[in-house]
């Protein structure tokens, strides 16, 4: 376990690196031994420093649920990270590219709670019994380390790569539609890049949900009422440019639309 100080250290330099959009060399490098304990340490701090900043937290993201994503990654287990109250964006918006270090783009189901949910033994019934709603969502991935060589645990540090999310406006109950077939179509500049199933998230995405619970519980944590989580992409990531307009069509969910300037 690396010492506090170089945990605080480390998560320091992610968020001047996020401040200055900028790209760190690989933690576990220059900290042999780094562990994915210490690296949810690093992210803890990371996010206390955010939320001192006035920032506030609104959901969780889970990553690497996907088969495709982790041949995408050569990273084999899932990992989670905090999403806050700036990283929310409507559909249709327009994206500042400079915003981030990197951009690429992800396919997934958002659950909006209505309960908490806490593990250790969190099963997919209890993930939507207590769902108010899911929407269509994109994540944009942002990654202040450099990739070549990314482990989980430099990854895991960095919140999971998390940038923001681009939210849908076309609320669905978890009984009006079969979650495993909720299927989409993403586009870049109106040519079809990426495509995909949920049921690639772990077979159900509300199993990336549970999953989430039940590794919360491991570090004394849970999930709010009113908490969006993003329950990892069933497609792999897409490089965008500045410039390029993203549209993703999930069909009965409805689209999402932005434009990265």
């Amino acid at each position: 376990m690396l010492d506090p100080s170089r945990i605080a250290e480390i998560a320091d330099e992610l968020v001047a690196a996020d401040r200055d959009r900028t790209i760190v060399p690989l933690l576990t490098v220059r900290n042999p031994g780094m562990t994915v304990d210490d690296a949810y340490a690093v992210q803890r701090v990371w996010a206390e420093r955010r939320v001192e900043a006035g920032h506030r937290i609104v959901g969780r993201k889970i990553g690497l649920t996907s088969k495709v994503m982790q041949v995408a990654t050569g990273i084999t287990e899932p990992d989670y990270g905090v999403i806050f109250d700036d990283m929310v964006i409507e559909s249709g918006a327009s994206v500042e590219f400079d915003r981030f270090s990197n951009v690429r783009i992800e396919v997934e189901l958002a659950f909006v709670l209505a309960k908490p949910l806490e593990g250790p033994n969190t099963t997919v019934d209890e993930v939507l019994d207590a769902t108010a709603h899911v929407l269509p969502a994109l994540e944009i991935l942002n990654s202040h380390i450099e990739m070549p060589g990314r482990t989980i645990v430099d990854t895991i540090s960095d919140n999971a790569a998390m940038g923001a999310m681009v939210i849908g406006s076309r609320p669905v109950k978890v009984d009006e539609v079969d979650l495993r077939w909720v299927s989409a179509l993403l586009s870049r500049n109106d040519t079809i890049e990426e495509s995909g199933v949920a049921a690639a998230v772990l077979g159900h995405p509300a199993l990336g949900v549970a999953w989430l619970a039940n590794k919360l519980a491991q570090h004394g944590q849970g999930l709010g009422a009113g908490e969006i989580i993003l329950a990892g992409s069933f497609t792999r990531p897409m490089w965008v440019e500045r410039g390029d307009i993203v549209h993703a069509d999930y069909r009965e969910l409805g689209s999402i639309t932005c434009r990265f300037e």
